[in-house]
């Protein structure tokens, strides 16, 4: 039973179900997103339980399945993570697995359901967000919604042999309230 939680135009975000673990696991094991992810161990599917389970269980975190209302195909997956409700801050992740599914535009989408949740529901203030330096298309998407770069983690993303810089962008409340109300 699929149950929309935040609902787009074209994609909706709902909670992730056991039957999501299959896709995720693919996902995760692509190596083009573990590039992107820094995820070096392989994910099993007792792995995916295991995971599912915390990311149920971890107050300071929210997450769901990215989901294309066209077929109701999982193609990837968002949340906020390291929720901090005395600061109003957490930092924010999305995967579009789904390599068919990207540049579609549901990457925006889910990301502005996801901000919009995020300062309206549960009145946060500040999103950030770390981006792997060489990822110059991720940079430029996050720019393109709103986060600004605030600072550089020299080296401090190592992957298949290689140190890369991590840059760590944010956004604040009423710049997304800005740039939403330039939008309409």
């Amino acid at each position: 039973m699929n149950t929309p939680f935040l609902i787009g135009e074209a994609i909706y975000l709902r909670p992730f179900e056991p039957e999501d673990l299959a896709i995720i696991r693919t996902h995760m094991n692509d190596p083009e997103v573990r590039a992107l992810t820094g995820e070096a161990m392989p994910t099993s599917q007792a792995a995916a339980d295991g995971w599912m389970q915390r990311v149920n269980q971890d107050q300071s975190r929210v997450w769901f399945a990215i989901v294309r209302k066209e077929d109701d195909r999982v193609i990837g997956e968002c949340g906020l993570l390291r929720i901090f409700h005395p600061w109003r801050t957490s930092d924010l992740s999305i995967i579009i697995g789904d390599t068919a599914a990207r540049g579609s535009g549901h990457g925006t989408e889910a990301i502005h359901l996801l901000l919009d949740y995020a300062f309206g529901a549960l009145a946060l203030h500040r999103i950030s967000i770390g981006v792997v330096g060489f990822n110059a298309k991720a940079l430029r998407f996050y720019e393109k919604i709103g986060f600004r770069k605030e600072g550089i983690q020299r080296d401090g993303y190592f992957y298949n042999h290689q140190f890369h810089d991590f840059i760590m962008m944010s956004i604040l409340e009423d710049e997304f309230r800005g740039r939403k109300g330039e939008e309409a």
